[in-house]
C-alpha cells in the first residue's frame, strides 16, 4: 500500500501530497496543498486534485484541478518504498511517506465541571447493518477511518464561580467563551479546533457549531452533556453520532439535506439527502422509517463524497479559519416554487410596510394546513435550518440567509395542523448572519422561505417585499450608521451579550440610547440591552474558570418595560419581551406585579385583534409563566 501524506519541497515550495489509490475506502484521488517558504515564515499558496488518475505501476498520472492558474494541468507521481517524485504545475518535487493520514488535527476539548465526555462506543453492541465490522468507536477513532488524524490536546475541566442557578448556555455565552479560548490561536487558518462539552442550551440542543461571525470560522462547538448524557448502549451510541457531527461542520460538511445549498453546490443523496447514510444526517429525518431505519443500516462512517471532501477538499474549503461555512458568500437562485405541491402545507412571509435604514428587519414566519390536517416538525425557524430564506437584495442579487448561530436539533416534535390548531407562527430576524448585514442600503428586497416537512417535502413561500427608506434627516443618519456595525448585528442575533470582544458594538448602542433616545430605532437598543441585562452571563475565562453574572432585573425592567408600550415591535418579539418583562418583577420581588405584566400581555394582545385561536395559546401561556414564576420566588 503506498496511500497516505508525502510531504516535499522544491526550493521555496513546499508540497503536501495526499495519495489515494489503495487502503480503506480508497477515493481513486491523488491532491495536494502548495506552500511558499520565505525565510522563517511559510504560506499557503495553492491546492490542487487529480479526480480520475491513471495508475500503471508505481506511476500515477492525470489532469488536475487546480485553484490557481498554470499553464501545466497534467500531474505525475511516482512512488517506491516509501519515497518518490513528484511533477506538479511544472515543479518537481522529492517526496517522503509522511503519514498514513491524509489530514491531521488538533482537538482540544474542555468540559464544563458536572458533565461527563464521551470515551467510546462498541457498534455491535445494538444491531446493525450486515458486513459492517463491529469495532470499539471514539470520535478519534471515527475520524480515523476517514482518514483524518485528532490529536488530542491535554483536556479541560472549568470549574464554576458564582451560583449559575441553571448552567444553561445560550448563543451569547457559547460566542463569549469561543473568543477567550481561541484568542491564543490568532486569527488565521489553522488546523486545530475547539470543543465545548457543557451542561445545556437555552433550546434544548444536542450539539451547535457556533462559529460563524467572523471572517475565520468553524473553530468552535460544543455538546450539551444534560440532552445527550446516559450509559445505555442507545446513549453512549447516540453520543458518538452527536461529537462527530458537531466536529464535522467544523470541516465545513453541510447537513445532508443541505449540500445544495454550498459553494459550489453538491448534489444532494437519496429522498433529498434525508436518505443519507451519513453522520451529518438526522437520524430522526432518514427516509426510509426515521430513526430505526437509519440505526438499522448505518455503517457508522462518513458517505463517498464526504470522504472525497474531508480526504482531497482544497485546502481552505476545509482547515479551519480558512473558508466560511459553505464556502462563500452563498450567492444562490431564488428559490421556486414546486412545479406540483400536493403536501397539504402552506407557508407565507410577513413583514412590517417598511423599515427604516439600520433597523433590523424582522419577518414572521407562518406554517398553515391547506385543506385536511397534516403532521410535521415544529422547526419552522431558520436558525434550525429546516427553513431557509433567500434575499433578492435591490441589484439583483440573490442571497442566502445564514444564521450567526446554527443549532442541530436531533429531536423533532410532531405539530399537527388541525382547525384546532391550523398554523404555527415564528418571528425571525434575518438582518444579519455569518455575511454581514443583509439589509445595508435603502430600496427594495424579495425575501422567500423555503421550509422542508417531516416527509422531505419542500414548501416555498411566494414573495415577501420588504422596503427600506432612505434616511430622512441628519438624526437619521447617525443612528443608521450606529446600528448598521458588524458588531451590533452580531448582539442584534445573540439578543445581547456582555463579550469584551463586542465592546464597541455595545457602546454604539448606548450612544443611540444616550444621545437619540427618542428616535424610533432607539427601542431596539433598549430590546437587547434589557433582554441582556435581565439574563445571568456565563464566562469563561482566560484561566478556564466558569463564571457567572447574575441578572439585573432593574435595568431589565427600565429598558423592558418602555418596550413593550412600543408599537412598532412585532407580536412574537413582544410576547417575548413581557414574559421576560414578567420574569424581571418577579426577581426583584414583586410577583404581583409580574403577574399584572401577563395579564396585561393577555390584553395587548386581545386588543390587537388576534384570532382566538392563538389568544388562546396567549392565555395558557401566561397562565404557565405565572406558574412558573411563583415557583422560582
Amino acid at each position: 500500500m503506498i496511500s497516505g501524506l508525502y510531504q516535499g519541497q522544491d526550493g521555496d515550495s513546499q508540497l503536501a501530497l495526499r495519495v489515494d489509490i489503495d487502503g480503506a475506502r480508497p477515493t481513486g484521488r491523488v491532491s495536494g496543498d502548495l506552500f511558499t517558504v520565505a525565510g522563517a515564515t511559510t504560506s499557503y499558496a495553492g491546492s490542487f486534485v487529480v479526480n480520475a488518475p491513471t495508475v500503471q505501476g508505481d506511476r500515477i498520472q492525470g489532469r488536475g484541478v487546480f485553484t490557481f492558474d498554470t499553464p501545466v494541468k497534467d500531474v505525475s507521481v511516482t512512488i517506491a518504498g516509501g519515497s518518490g517524485t513528484a511533477e506538479v504545475a511544472g515543479r518537481a518535487y522529492l517526496v517522503a511517506f509522511a503519514s498514513p493520514y491524509f489530514r491531521s488535527v488538533l482537538l482540544e476539548q474542555d468540559s464544563v465541571i458536572g458533565t461527563v465526555p464521551f470515551v467510546s462506543y462498541h457498534t455491535g453492541t445494538l444491531p446493525g447493518p450486515g458486513g459492517s465490522p463491529a469495532r470499539e468507536l471514539s470520535v478519534r477513532a471515527a475520524y480515523a477511518e476517514a482518514g483524518i488524524e485528532l490529536t488530542l490536546a491535554q483536556p479541560g475541566v472549568i470549574p464554576v464561580d458564582g451560583s449559575g442557578a441553571d448552567l444553561a448556555w445560550d448563543d451569547a455565552e457559547l460566542h463569549h467563551a469561543m473568543t477567550q479560548q481561541f484568542s491564543s490561536f490568532g486569527e488565521a487558518p489553522a488546523w486545530r479546533v475547539w470543543l465545548l462539552v457543557a451542561s445545556k442550551h437555552v433550546g434544548g440542543y444536542r450539539g451547535i457549531m457556533f462559529d460563524y461571525n467572523d471572517a475565520h470560522q468553524r473553530q468552535g462547538s460544543a455538546v450539551f452533556y444534560d440532552v445527550i448524557k446516559g450509559t445505555t448502549p442507545q446513549a453512549q451510541r447516540a453520543q458518538l453520532r452527536t461529537y462527530v457531527h458537531e466536529l464535522g461542520h467544523a470541516f465545513n460538511l453541510l447537513h445532508s439535506w443541505q449540500k445544495n445549498l454550498g459553494t459550489p453546490p453538491q448534489p444532494l443523496g437519496p429522498d433529498g439527502g434525508f436518505g443519507d447514510l451519513s453522520w451529518m444526517n438526522y437520524v430522526q429525518n432518514f427516509k426510509p422509517n426515521g430513526e430505526p431505519g437509519y440505526w438499522a443500516a448505518f455503517p457508522f462512517q462518513f458517505t463517498d463524497p464526504e470522504l472525497v471532501h474531508l480526504r482531497h477538499g482544497f485546502y481552505r474549503d476545509v482547515a479551519m479559519g480558512a473558508n466560511a461555512f459553505g464556502t462563500g458568500a452563498a450567492e444562490i437562485a431564488p428559490f421556486e416554487q414546486p412545479v406540483e405541491d400536493r403536501s397539504g402545507l402552506r407557508l407565507e412571509l410577513r413583514a412590517k410596510e417598511s423599515f427604516e435604514l439600520g433597523e433590523p428587519v424582522v419577518v414572521e414566519l407562518k406554517l398553515s394546513c391547506a385543506g385536511e390536517p397534516r403532521v410535521t416538525h415544529g422547526h419552522l425557524h431558520p436558525d434550525t435550518e429546516f427553513t431557509q430564506v433567500s434575499v433578492t437584495q435591490p441589484g439583483g442579487r440573490t442571497v442566502l440567509y445564514r444564521p450567526m448561530m446554527r443549532h442541530c436539533v436531533d429531536a423533532s416534535p410532531e405539530i399537527r395542523l388541525d382547525e384546532g390548531n391550523p398554523a404555527m407562527y415564528r418571528s425571525a430576524y434575518i438582518g444579519h448572519g455569518r455575511d454581514g448585514h443583509y439589509f445595508q442600503q435603502p430600496g427594495e428586497y424579495h425575501v422567500r422561505a423555503q421550509y422542508i416537512a417531516a416527509d422531505g417535502s419542500r414548501i416555498v413561500s411566494p414573495a415577501c417585499l420588504v422596503r427600506v427608506r432612505f434616511p430622512v434627516g441628519r438624526d437619521d443618519h447617525r443612528v443608521a450608521e450606529l446600528m448598521l456595525g458588524e458588531e451590533q448585528g452580531q448582539l442584534f442575533s445573540l439578543l445581547g451579550s456582555d463579550s469584551p470582544a463586542l465592546r464597541s458594538g455595545n457602546e454604539a448602542l448606548d450612544e443611540v440610547i444616550d444621545r437619540y433616545g427618542d428616535h424610533p430605532l432607539a427601542v431596539y437598543a433598549r430590546l437587547v440591552k434589557g433582554l441582556n441585562a435581565e439574563r445571568e452571563f456565563k464566562a469563561v475565562t482566560a484561566a478556564k474558570r466558569l463564571r457567572v453574572r447574575p441578572p439585573d432585573p432593574k435595568q431589565g425592567i427600565e429598558h423592558l418595560s418602555r418596550v413593550a408600550r412600543d408599537a412598532s415591535i412585532d407580536n412574537i418579539t413582544l410576547n417575548l419581551v413581557m414574559r421576560r418583562l414578567a420574569r424581571a418583577e418577579a426577581r426583584q420581588g414583586d410577583l404581583e406585579r409580574a403577574n399584572a405584566v401577563m395579564d396585561q400581555m393577555v390584553a395587548t394582545f386581545q386588543a390587537k385583534g388576534v384570532n382566538p385561536i392563538v389568544l388562546g395559546q396567549i392565555q395558557r401561556q401566561a397562565e404557565l409563566t405565572k406558574t412558573a414564576l411563583s415557583a422560582e420566588v
